[in-house]
């Protein structure tokens, strides 16, 4: 978002945070099947009861995984529950989820390539994208350097 904004706050800045993600989505998927992973909290043991609004943003979706957290007191302990669904990735296809993730609503969302070699981490504000090299990950950095946070690291 300009000047580092972290949430949209009417629907043009909703584009512009959009656009940018399906444009960065776009330059590392066009074309090809992608995994995308999205989360879940709940008690250990019980995987995640899902909620309409999670089942309609990551449809297709399967129980991947569950990672409980190390949390001492029994009272507070909750495990992750990761879902995998593969697509064929297209611009737009992603957009209610990724709008769930601009409104913090959403969280722990990835999109791999099939070896996940490539990947893609939106959250609040921002994105984290790994790539399988640094000369990769300059050339993106430079493409895209008018987005990036003007914060003296990055931030």
């Amino acid at each position: 978002m300009p000047n580092s904004q972290r949430y949209p706050q009417n629907e043009a800045e909703y584009t512009v945070v959009l656009e940018r993600h399906n444009a960065v989505l776009d330059e590392l998927f066009t074309g090809r099947d992608v995994f995308v992973i999205t989360t879940g909290w709940s008690d250990p043991g019980d995987p995640a009861v899902r909620s309409d609004d999670a089942l309609r943003l990551h449809p297709g979706s399967e129980l991947w995984t569950s990672s409980p957290t190390d949390e001492p007191d029994p009272e507070y302990r909750i495990c992750v529950y990761s879902y995998i669904s593969c697509i064929r990735w297209r611009p737009t296809c992603l957009d209610p989820l990724l709008r769930s993730v601009a409104d913090d609503v959403s969280a722990g969302v990835i999109i791999a390539d099939m070896n996940l070699a490539q990947l893609y981490h939106p959250y609040d504000g921002r994105a984290d994208v790994i790539l399988a090299d640094s000369a990769g990950r300059d050339a993106m950095r430079e493409r895209h350097r008018g987005w990036l946070s003007q914060h003296p690291q990055g931030l």
